[in-house]
């Protein structure tokens, strides 16, 4: 059964996850730069491979990171409807994960509006 708390988590999962995005991608872009400048400045293969695969590492964790938001997002939706359904459709917990919900779905395309097109 849903509770405010269990939404209230659910809810900072999500807000945690995104901070982690927008720190992933930050990472790869400061990445990106640093090993264009090391090819630039013609740095010893190894080094240059090194840190290519630093920065592959990073390319990786952003779809894993993105994974790992959409399932909390299913989650914290799931909650959210189960807690409404129950009748709780105020409060602080239930507009945070209102709030919470619609940043995130910003941050993925809308698949919808294409599913629907396609019908």
């Amino acid at each position: 059964m849903a509770t405010l708390r269990s939404l209230k988590i659910k809810t900072s999962t999500c807000k945690r996850i995104v901070k982690e995005l927008h720190s992933y991608e930050k990472e790869v872009e400061t990445e990106a730069a640093k090993t264009a400048k090391m090819k630039e400045n013609g740095a010893d293969p190894y080094d240059l491979r090194q840190q290519e695969n630093v920065l592959a590492e990073s390319r990786m964790m952003i779809p894993d990171c993105r994974k790992r938001l959409e399932s909390s997002l299913a989650d914290l939706k799931a909650t959210l409807a189960e807690l409404e359904e129950l009748n709780q459709k105020e409060g602080q917990e239930i507009e945070d994960a209102r709030t919470t919900i619609s940043e995130v779905e910003k941050l993925f395309p809308t698949s919808s509006t294409s599913e629907s097109e396609g019908l």
